[in-house]
Protein backbone atom coordinates (compact mmCIF):
# COMPACT_ATOMS: atom_id res chain seq x y z
CA UNK A 1 0.00 0.00 0.00
CA UNK A 2 1.15 3.40 -0.50
CA UNK A 3 0.84 6.63 1.35
CA UNK A 4 1.50 9.90 0.09
CA UNK A 5 2.81 12.68 2.75
CA UNK A 6 2.88 16.52 2.01
CA UNK A 7 6.47 17.96 2.38
CA UNK A 8 8.73 20.64 1.03
CA UNK A 9 11.94 18.09 1.43
CA UNK A 10 13.21 14.99 -0.56
CA UNK A 11 13.33 12.03 1.83
CA UNK A 12 12.35 11.41 5.47
CA UNK A 13 14.16 13.48 7.38
CA UNK A 14 11.81 16.23 5.87
CA UNK A 15 9.47 18.17 7.39
CA UNK A 16 5.83 17.25 7.31
CA UNK A 17 3.92 20.18 5.27
CA UNK A 18 0.99 21.69 6.75
CA UNK A 19 -0.97 21.79 3.42
CA UNK A 20 -2.24 19.20 1.17
CA UNK A 21 -3.22 21.38 -2.10
CA UNK A 22 -0.07 24.12 -1.81
CA UNK A 23 2.47 21.46 -0.63
CA UNK A 24 5.46 21.42 -2.47
CA UNK A 25 6.05 18.16 -2.91
CA UNK A 26 4.72 14.54 -2.19
CA UNK A 27 6.69 12.01 -0.81
CA UNK A 28 4.76 8.41 -1.81
CA UNK A 29 5.90 5.78 0.74
CA UNK A 30 5.17 2.40 -0.29
CA UNK A 31 4.67 0.10 2.62
CA UNK A 32 4.95 -3.41 0.96
CA UNK A 33 8.85 -2.37 -0.50
CA UNK A 34 9.74 0.16 2.35
CA UNK A 35 10.71 2.31 -0.43
CA UNK A 36 9.97 5.88 -1.36
CA UNK A 37 9.69 8.12 -4.72
CA UNK A 38 9.26 12.49 -4.56
CA UNK A 39 6.37 13.87 -6.53
CA UNK A 40 7.17 17.54 -7.21
CA UNK A 41 3.69 19.59 -6.87
CA UNK A 42 5.12 22.79 -7.81
CA UNK A 43 2.20 23.34 -10.51
CA UNK A 44 -0.13 23.33 -7.75
CA UNK A 45 1.74 25.73 -5.38
CA UNK A 46 1.22 28.45 -7.06
CA UNK A 47 -2.20 28.01 -8.78
CA UNK A 48 -4.86 30.07 -8.35
CA UNK A 49 -7.55 28.27 -7.72
CA UNK A 50 -7.97 24.21 -7.87
CA UNK A 51 -4.78 23.38 -5.93
CA UNK A 52 -6.49 21.01 -3.60
CA UNK A 53 -8.44 18.97 -6.62
CA UNK A 54 -5.22 19.33 -9.07
CA UNK A 55 -3.20 17.13 -5.99
CA UNK A 56 -5.81 15.25 -4.89
CA UNK A 57 -5.96 13.62 -8.75
CA UNK A 58 -2.26 13.47 -8.72
CA UNK A 59 -2.31 11.34 -5.46
CA UNK A 60 -5.08 9.46 -6.96
CA UNK A 61 -2.56 8.78 -10.03
CA UNK A 62 0.36 7.80 -8.03
CA UNK A 63 -1.77 4.63 -6.87
CA UNK A 64 -1.77 6.26 -3.41
CA UNK A 65 -4.26 4.32 -0.70
CA UNK A 66 -4.04 7.15 2.38
CA UNK A 67 -2.68 10.77 3.02
CA UNK A 68 -1.05 12.35 5.80
CA UNK A 69 -0.73 16.15 5.99
CA UNK A 70 -1.30 18.72 8.44
CA UNK A 71 -4.57 20.08 6.82
CA UNK A 72 -7.30 19.08 3.93
CA UNK A 73 -9.73 21.46 2.57
CA UNK A 74 -13.10 20.53 1.43
CA UNK A 75 -12.25 20.27 -1.87
CA UNK A 76 -9.40 18.23 -1.81
CA UNK A 77 -10.71 16.09 1.05
CA UNK A 78 -14.12 14.91 -1.43
CA UNK A 79 -11.57 14.38 -4.46
CA UNK A 80 -9.60 11.97 -2.04
CA UNK A 81 -12.81 10.24 -0.41
CA UNK A 82 -14.19 9.90 -3.47
CA UNK A 83 -11.34 7.81 -4.93
CA UNK A 84 -11.23 5.81 -2.03
CA UNK A 85 -7.74 7.77 -0.48
CA UNK A 86 -8.19 7.54 3.49
CA UNK A 87 -6.97 10.97 5.31
CA UNK A 88 -4.85 11.37 8.08
CA UNK A 89 -4.22 14.39 9.78
CA UNK A 90 -1.14 14.79 11.35
CA UNK A 91 1.05 17.24 13.46
CA UNK A 92 4.53 15.85 13.37
CA UNK A 93 7.87 17.40 12.53
CA UNK A 94 9.11 14.55 9.95
CA UNK A 95 7.83 12.56 7.40
CA UNK A 96 9.59 9.45 9.26
CA UNK A 97 7.85 10.45 12.56
CA UNK A 98 4.45 10.97 11.28
CA UNK A 99 5.05 7.41 8.79
CA UNK A 100 6.33 5.73 12.21
CA UNK A 101 2.88 7.42 13.57
CA UNK A 102 0.67 5.75 11.37
CA UNK A 103 2.45 2.57 11.85
CA UNK A 104 1.14 2.75 15.19
CA UNK A 105 -2.00 3.34 14.61
CA UNK A 106 -1.49 6.77 16.44
CA UNK A 107 -3.22 8.92 13.66
CA UNK A 108 -7.13 9.33 13.59
CA UNK A 109 -8.64 9.38 10.35
CA UNK A 110 -10.39 12.47 9.11
CA UNK A 111 -14.20 12.34 8.51
CA UNK A 112 -13.80 15.78 7.27
CA UNK A 113 -12.18 18.42 5.80
CA UNK A 114 -10.45 20.52 8.56
CA UNK A 115 -9.96 23.89 7.03
CA UNK A 116 -12.00 26.17 4.61
CA UNK A 117 -10.48 26.13 1.19
CA UNK A 118 -7.90 28.76 0.13
CA UNK A 119 -6.31 29.20 3.02
CA UNK A 120 -2.63 30.05 3.01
Amino acid sequence: MKIAFTTSGNDMNAPLDTRFGRAPKFLVYDLDRETFEVIDNAQNLNAAQGAGIQSAETVARLGAKAVVSGHCGPKAFRVLTAAGIRVFNADSGTVGEALEQYRAGKLVEAGVADVEGHWA
